[in-house]
């Protein structure tokens, strides 16, 4: 969505970036398919009203001004004052990411416990969807962007201290990048989508 990492409270660091951190009752209120949709809308592409995202996302605009309202009410979303001057209210994400404290997944509550199966699985059914945007239109880039592309996967034998180290390793180097971003309308320049998926499976 987003930006999607799990790792606990105390080791999210500091720093310019918002990213809000997943609780119980944050959680059950973007835990819907539209809202996190809405939600990596606007972080991606900037400020809309509901009616433009509607119609980006082939939905009502009475559905998207309801869950609009209800992701401001957990602070996902505010309103745009520099554009919102006119009838129609302007939305823009107040957040840059999101991290998912794992503790979640153990909450004596079934209702957290369904809540947090459902953002993750939503997380990667939008990561499946990019994957098959860019797979039916990638001649439609230029050579160098589809040289540039990648969709690689690896097989490691690791213990879990070893599969966080190299998590961490793998995020301080995307997070690197940040730095070196060329200006808004650098020509050649566009948004990159990186996912990171790891996780064991069974030799069986």
């Amino acid at each position: 969505m987003s930006e999607y990492k799990e790792r606990s409270p105390a080791e999210q660091e500091p720093g310019a970036r918002r990213i809000r951190t997943l609780d119980p009752r944050s959680l059950r209120g973007i835990a819907h398919p539209l809202r996190m949709r809405l939600l990596q809308t606007l972080r991606q592409d900037g400020p809309a009203t509901a009616s433009q995202l509607a119609e980006k996302l082939g939905e009502s605009s009475g559905a998207t001004s309801y869950h609009l309202r209800q992701l401001a009410a957990h602070g996902f979303v505010e309103d745009d004052p520099e554009r919102g001057k006119g009838r129609e209210r302007w939305w823009k994400a107040s957040i840059d990411g999101t991290m998912f404290d794992e503790a979640l997944h153990t909450d004596p509550d079934p209702a957290v416990r369904g809540a947090a199966d459902l953002f993750i699985h939503e997380v990667a059914t939008m990561h499946t969807q990019e994957v098959a945007t860019w797979l039916g239109t990638q001649r439609d880039w230029p050579d160098e962007w589809r040289r540039s592309s990648d969709l690689s996967d690896f097989t490691l034998r690791l213990t879990p201290a070893q599969a966080y180290e190299l998590n961490e390793k793998i995020h301080t180097l995307i997070e690197s990048y940040r730095d070196v971003q060329p200006a808004p309308g650098t020509e050649g320049a566009a948004q990159v989508r990186l996912h990171t998926h790891a996780f064991p499976r069974s030799a069986g």
